[in-house]
């Protein structure tokens, strides 16, 4: 067979920007992320859902170890109405708004790990990227895309490196890092677009 014998399957390019569910599911097509994925993903959350805060505490570790990204949480998030630190330096990890945005990224893994990957989740994965900027919450937090970038970057790597180490055999381990490995480029995707004039 030939490359010109390939099937070709034709995409509506202006209706990626435009149809949410209709992007990701080229985004699916393209990755090849199907059942198999979602049940790797589904499969890794009894072994995850222990291991939640110490992956939450580990972000926001990395996100205090940089003023370009601690920096961000001087300013009031969507939600928290609580009183604000005035330096970097008032700012520690058991800050009230630092507690909300950790029970947001708990809720945010445990949804990963044990959602309907349908149109509701697109939605949702969709508003995790504009949230991050003037299109949602507070119009005047807005998180720059390489702090976005550098933020799913680590994400990633600290899943892969829990997942690696589970007490599973190395196939469905293999199967688990796949799956997330896709379903975060995705995430990616969702998150990049909202950069775009």
């Amino acid at each position: 067979m030939t490359i010109a014998t390939l099937a070709m399957e034709s995409i509506d390019e202006p209706r990626l920007e435009s149809d949410t569910d209709y992007r990701v599911g080229y985004l699916i097509k393209f990755m090849g992320f199907g059942p198999d994925d979602v049940q790797a993903i589904h499969d890794s959350a009894a072994h995850l859902a222990p291991l939640v805060p110490s992956l939450v505490d580990a972000v926001y570790l990395k996100l205090f170890a940089f003023d370009a990204t601690k920096r961000h949480f001087l300013s009031r998030n969507a939600g928290y109405s609580g009183a604000l630190p005035v330096t970097l330096f008032d700012l520690t990890l058991d800050h009230p708004q630092i507690a909300m945005r950790k029970q947001h990224l708990s809720a945010y893994l445990v949804r990963l790990v044990t959602g309907a990957y349908d149109s509701k989740m697109n939605a949702y994965l969709d508003m995790v990227g504009k949230i991050h900027t003037n299109k949602a919450g507070n119009p005047g937090v807005v998180i720059c895309l390489v702090q976005m970038n550098a933020l799913m970057g680590f994400v990633n790597d600290a899943l892969v490196a829990t997942l690696l180490t589970l007490n599973l055999p190395c196939e469905q381990k293999v199967k688990m890092v796949r799956a997330f490995g896709k379903l975060l480029w995705i995430q990616n995707d969702l998150i990049s677009r909202h950069y775009t004039v």
